[in-house]
């Protein structure tokens, strides 16, 4: 049985009949209290309670040998991070084959299953086509796009990759705008916070910033600007937009550490956070005006 190993200790029905382990001693294990049956279609060769690995691996084998971990459940395996979810998203062909799991939700998909998985020894979608998927199938735009620009921010794929991906999965609900928003992740913006002050100085007539300017700080370290405006003095006016981990008390004093030190005589260094600029955009875009960032 050198799949006990690989699969946690955890095997399928399927799994053990190709072993030829009659179902008499397998009934004998678990009366015996060495095996425990995990759910229908599964058997634990270990007792006590599980991990999270082998939660993953009950959710797949339970769904057949086709299933996948799937959506950012897939995403979080291959290095996402902030984007949790209490429930498992397994891929599969068919979700009426076989009954539901409490904690695991199974997507089904007419697509081929093994084009979409990824190396490993737990059967695991591939980041974008995982992440791709999910944001075609949530209801919300601004966590399905922020899901996406999150995977770019975090540096984990490329927007040619999600590119490719995209056009390979086609027809995907959704596309065209996804399309939209690498188009504007590729001109520089790293997350939807940034986009939505694109969005908000075409809606109030103020000029596109520069984004992600490379600069160094008074100590030499290397940073990123989130969006800058030359000013009509020569001046540079830097706005930075602070996500919802930037709440926390030790990156708050990160944040002002960094501000302080991006601060010249010649640059002006302002922020706001995601929540103002997605919900009170004009109270942003009138301020910045006042600093002298120009019109179109």
């Amino acid at each position: 049985m050198d799949d006990l190993s690989e699969q946690q200790g955890l095997l399928s029905l399927a799994q053990l009949r190709g072993l030829k382990v009659s179902r008499g001693f397998r009934r004998h294990r678990i009366a015996s209290g060495r095996w425990v049956q995990r759910t229908s279609n599964v058997i634990g060769t270990t007792t006590g309670p599980m991990t999270r690995e082998q939660l993953l691996w009950q959710a797949v084998l339970h769904a057949g040998p086709d299933a996948l971990v799937g959506g950012l459940t897939a995403a979080g395996l291959q290095g996402l991070k902030n984007w949790p979810r209490d429930d498992i998203t397994v891929l599969v062909p068919n979700a009426l084959s076989f009954e539901p799991l409490t904690g695991v939700q199974y997507v089904r998909t007419r697509r081929p299953l093994a084009d979409l998985r990824g190396r490993g020894d737990l059967p695991v979608c591939r980041l974008e086509p995982a992440v791709l998927m999910f944001a075609a199938a949530e209801p919300h735009r601004r966590t399905a796009h922020g899901a996406v620009a999150a995977c770019l921010q975090q540096r984990l794929t490329s927007t040619k990759k999600i590119g490719e991906w995209l056009a390979r999965l086609n027809p995907l609900p959704r596309s065209t705008k996804i399309e939209l928003l690498l188009r504007d992740l590729d001109g520089g913006a790293h997350s939807m916070a940034e986009i939505d002050v694109t969005t908000a100085c075409k809606e109030f007539g103020v000029a596109p910033p520069a984004r992600q300017v490379r600069r160094r700080d008074r100590r030499g370290r290397l940073r990123f600007t989130d969006c800058e405006w030359k000013l009509a003095d020569g001046r540079t006016l830097v706005l930075e937009v602070d996500g919802g981990f930037h709440d926390e008390v030790s990156q708050r004093a990160d944040d002002r550490a960094r501000q302080r030190a991006l601060t010249t005589t010649g640059r002006i260094v302002v922020s706001c956070s995601a929540h103002e600029i997605r919900y009170e955009a004009w109270a942003v875009m009138e301020d910045l005006i006042a600093l002298g960032v120009p019109r179109v």
